[in-house]
């Protein structure tokens, strides 16, 4: 029995690169079963505890943590909006995280972000790297791709040869601690 990834952006665009690219790396995975979602998918309350209290926590919340829980590990691409965190995702962040404290239910992680810039949204991976094992996540592999629009095209994948072996290290090293 193949084991499960759960695979998802970290936007509510409809356009999002961040859905693009973690696609993409999800259709890599071949000896798993790679479900991918979509934030959008998952509408839910501006998060507080007033709301939670009033109207405990939403169904899309539910879910969203269903497929967490059923998941063997969980492959993210962080959308970046001013060096942060989108709202949507952060708002999903926070849902989660108040359920059973553990918002990524101690599965290991590849963390992904893109970006039209150079820098692929190096600040949010950090940001995330730093704060998602305090939230129950076990980050075995990150990986940033500069320049989208330039460096990815969706029918071949990651066009620059350099980056392109950095992604795959990087997907190597999930893939594996998957296998163990």
């Amino acid at each position: 029995m193949k084991k499960k990834i759960l695979a998802f952006g970290g936007s509510t665009s409809r356009a999002s690169i961040n859905q693009a690219f973690v696609t993409y790396a999800a259709s890599q995975l071949t000896d798993f079963e790679a479900k991918v979602v979509r934030l959008l998918d998952f509408e839910m309350p501006l998060f507080s505890v007033d709301v939670q209290e009033e109207d405990s926590f939403p169904e899309s919340v539910k879910e969203l943590h269903q497929l967490i829980k059923d998941a063997d590990g969980i492959v993210i691409s962080l959308a970046e909006h001013n060096g942060a965190y989108t709202a949507a995702f952060k708002n999903a962040f926070d849902w989660l995280s108040r359920l059973e404290g553990k918002a990524w239910d101690n599965k290991p992680m590849l963390l992904l972000s893109t970006s039209p810039g150079g820098r692929g949204g190096s600040s949010v991976m950090e940001i995330a790297s730093n704060r998602f094992p305090f939230n129950g996540g076990e980050i075995i592999a990150t990986f940033s791709l500069p320049f989208f629009q330039r460096n990815f095209h969706p029918d071949d994948g990651i066009a620059d040869s350099g980056l392109d072996l950095q992604f795959r290290a990087a997907l190597q090293s999930f893939t594996q601690h998957m296998i163990l």
